[in-house]
């Protein structure tokens, strides 16, 4: 499989083409292009031009509005909600980011919940921009029934990502994304792809036995929570924040209800934006979370989350883009079969 190498720009108008020829106006084509080539940039193939089969899937069976006019209401003083009119979420979150950011700072902490949205990407893109804002976020997200709830035999829980950022100042906030499932579904998808097996412990084939096999994992099998019942704990707090607060579907009514085109569901989701100012701590907060990281950052071996993510965005910005020359094509028949 040969790459071609693209700039950001030029996945962003990529994507803005496929979208437009299938339905989707310019101003929420923009914002899907911003998010997929941010996701292609940072090296997260997953929820990048990979999820076009399924965006456009869902503008072609009518399921997602291409033309959706997200509403931004603040319904409280602190909580912030964003009506995406059965759009794709990426619109819904620019239009809210703002409202949701100025709440944050008068109150010292806020909430968005979004209703209606077609949620399909990664949502580090959605909590770095208010990271960088000098605020600490958290966002969360469900899907359909993917992982099987520990002790369980079948799926219920989406893979339910969960993704908190921490400002630094004049450095890249601190931004973790991650699956409440062992991996992210579209991980495993990729996998199947191309071929590659999975880590024992990622998921479960249709009769519910262990398998590094990734394509009987998508056909018929699930995914496992991390970390057993912790992490299908967590998928459960997921799923009560995002449909229990927002009235939005849980993620085995979203299955129900979706019309499998394999696209994403009508959804939530929900976040959270906090001032450190506005704890008590306002003149030595940033300098003693600093030392903090530091000291962590220093030790042999430590993970820092982000740092492979800010890495392969320096690369990208020197040497381009790398695209599979495959997954270029099938954008561009997308553009040639529109209807």
């Amino acid at each position: 499989m040969s790459d071609l190498k693209m700039t950001e720009a030029e996945i962003q108008q990529l994507v803005a083409d496929c979208l437009v020829a299938n339905g989707c106006n310019q101003e929420n084509a923009a914002a899907l292009g911003r998010t997929i080539a941010s996701a292609e940039r940072d090296g997260s193939a997953s929820h990048g031009l990979f999820r076009m089969p399924g965006y456009i899937a869902s503008l072609r069976s009518g399921k997602v509005n291409g033309n959706a006019v997200p509403k931004v209401t603040r319904i409280s003083p602190a909580v912030v909600k964003v009506d995406g009119d059965h759009g794709y979420a990426p619109l819904a979150l620019e239009k809210g980011r703002e409202a949701l950011i100025e709440a944050a700072r008068e109150n010292g902490i806020a909430a968005m919940a979004l209703v209606n949205v077609h949620h399909f990407a990664a949502l580090w893109v959605e909590v770095e921009p208010i990271a960088e804002a000098g605020l600490a976020a958290m966002a969360f997200t469900t899907y359909k029934p993917a992982v099987v709830p520990a002790g369980a035999r079948t799926p219920l829980f989406g893979t339910n990502p969960m993704c908190f950022g921490w400002p630094r100042g004049d450095k890249p906030p601190l931004v973790f994304d991650q699956a409440s499932a062992s991996m992210a579904r579209g991980e495993v998808m990729i996998a199947a792809r191309d071929g590659h097996a999975v880590p024992l412990g990622t998921g479960v084939d249709a009769e519910g036995n262990s398998t590094t096999d990734a394509q009987k994992i998508i056909d018929g099998g699930a995914l496992l929570p991390f970390g057993g019942h912790k992490g299908s704990t967590i998928a459960m707090m997921i799923e009560l924040l995002v449909a229990g607060l927002t009235g939005m579907d849980f993620s085995y009514e979203a299955q129900k209800n979706d019309n499998n085109d394999g696209g994403p569901p009508n959804g939530g989701e929900f976040m959270l934006a906090i001032d450190p100012n506005r704890f008590g701590d306002a003149e030595n907060w940033l300098s003693h979370s600093e030392a903090f990281l530091e000291c962590l950052a220093g030790m042999e071996g430590a993970h820092m989350p982000g740092n492979r993510r800010y890495a392969n965005r320096a690369k990208s910005a020197s040497d381009g883009i790398s695209i599979a020359e495959n997954v270029h094509a099938s954008c561009l028949e997308f553009i040639k079969t529109a209807r």
